[in-house]
């Protein structure tokens, strides 16, 4: 089998890669049957040279490779038909903006695997680089606090080359007794965490969070329950929650009245309500004046989120009363972060960190008859067709 990892073709430039040289070679060496060829770029972050100098070849021509691996959508005119590809599609919640691309990859009997949607038999993902999301919007989040009350200045994480320069970087700053809630505790929730620890911050119960004055700077971890309460008042558990979200109403006012950042690391579901309302931010009370929307679901569940930022211009201010975008700077507005694609700007580690879960989780099945269901669950088109665990995207499809 003929593996091939190919060059990023997506504006603007993403330096990620599934595989870096190391892990490469130790695939060759696990499974000697493994053949792999890498697409020249002169954007990646480990250059051809990296891996030349490794014994791995560099080609142009993908065309006899059997698997494709690349992070970001391939465009359109760049897909070779009849192979096997893996990458962020972005076409699993009915994206409008990738609807040709789906289009054309049936048009190309290509079987797509979607990095999405490789779960295990429980549906939960096991690829992903929401840790480093995670890890660059807590950092981005203090970097926006710096700023706007003029403490310090941090430089951009993409300037820096991995999570611990991030936390040397912060750990050089003197915070005032400030508290912090963390919304999630998945790996973009547990990215951030790892920041926050790193940075010897003073994790706290909620209880105390609400309730109590610090003289340092405290942080609080949170659950869906701590945010949402059933309409009818009645103390379930979470199951219910993510079995019945609609019964639920956000609660989350309670930690806008003393907390100065939100990090938003957490997952919302379909149905689920709001977490901060534009009513919370207008209110008298509301005491955050930095959200950094880590999950930036654009006008979603965070209300100030209503676009997402950029590398290049990661700020912008948001002011309640008129729900609309206006300079940082302005006295009134909240400091909005909503970066949408966080982990480009530490392409290195979030590399690494990608290939070890590749290497664990989906190679092993290209050569063991997919004994757990990873490559089959993976699998969205075959045949120029959808399969059947990806059948409702059809009318998505069909759309001119």
């Amino acid at each position: 089998m003929k593996f091939g990892i190919i060059k990023e073709r997506k504006n603007p430039p993403d330096r990620r890669v599934v595989f870096t040289p190391e892990e490469l070679v130790r695939l060759q060496t696990e499974h000697p049957e493994a053949v792999v060829k890498v697409e020249t770029s002169d954007i990646r972050v480990f250059t051809d040279e990296q891996y030349s100098s490794l014994g791995l070849e560099i080609a142009t021509d993908m065309t006899d490779c059997d698997v494709l691996f690349g992070v970001k959508e391939v465009p359109v005119d760049a897909l070779i038909p009849n192979k096997k590809y893996f990458f962020f599609s972005h076409t699993i919640k009915f994206q409008p903006y990738n609807r040709k691309l789906l289009q054309a990859i049936l048009e190309k009997n290509i079987a797509l695997y979607d990095h999405e949607t490789i779960v295990d038999a429980q549906d939960r993902r096991l690829i992903g680089f929401g840790r480093y999301a995670g890890i660059v919007g807590a950092y981005n989040g203090f970097r926006a606090f710096g700023i706007k009350y003029e403490l310090y200045n941090l430089p951009k994480a993409e300037t820096l080359k991995s999570k611990d320069d991030l936390i040397i970087r912060l750990k050089r700053q003197t915070l005032p007794n400030i508290k912090i809630v963390l919304t999630g505790h998945g790996k973009v929730g547990m990215g951030a965490k790892e920041i926050l620890d790193g940075m010897k911050i003073k994790q706290v119960s909620v209880d105390d969070f609400l309730n109590k004055k610090y003289s340092q700077a405290v942080y609080t971890q949170i659950d869906v329950l701590d945010y949402n309460k059933r309409s009818d008042e009645r103390s379930l558990d979470n199951k219910d929650f993510y079995k019945n979200p609609q019964k639920y109403t956000s609660n989350f006012e309670r930690f806008t009245e003393v907390a100065d950042i939100f990090m938003a690391g957490h997952f919302h579901g379909n149905g689920a309500p709001d977490i901060l309302t534009r009513e919370m931010l207008q209110s008298p009370k509301n005491k955050i004046q930095v959200v950094a929307d880590i999950s930036c679901d654009v006008n979603g569940p965070i209300a100030c989120t209503i676009k997402a930022s950029t590398i290049a211009d990661p700020f912008f201010g948001y002011l309640a009363i008129e729900n609309k975008e206006v300079p940082y700077t302005h006295p009134g507005s909240i400091m909005v972060m909503s970066v949408d694609n966080l982990p480009c700007e530490l392409p290195k580690d979030a590399s690494e960190g990608f290939g070890e879960m590749f290497m664990q989780h989906v190679i092993p099945a290209f050569f063991n008859g997919d004994k757990d269901g990873i490559l089959e669950r993976a699998k969205m088109t075959e045949n120029g067709k959808l399969t059947t665990r990806f059948a409702y995207l059809q009318e998505y499809v069909d759309e001119k």
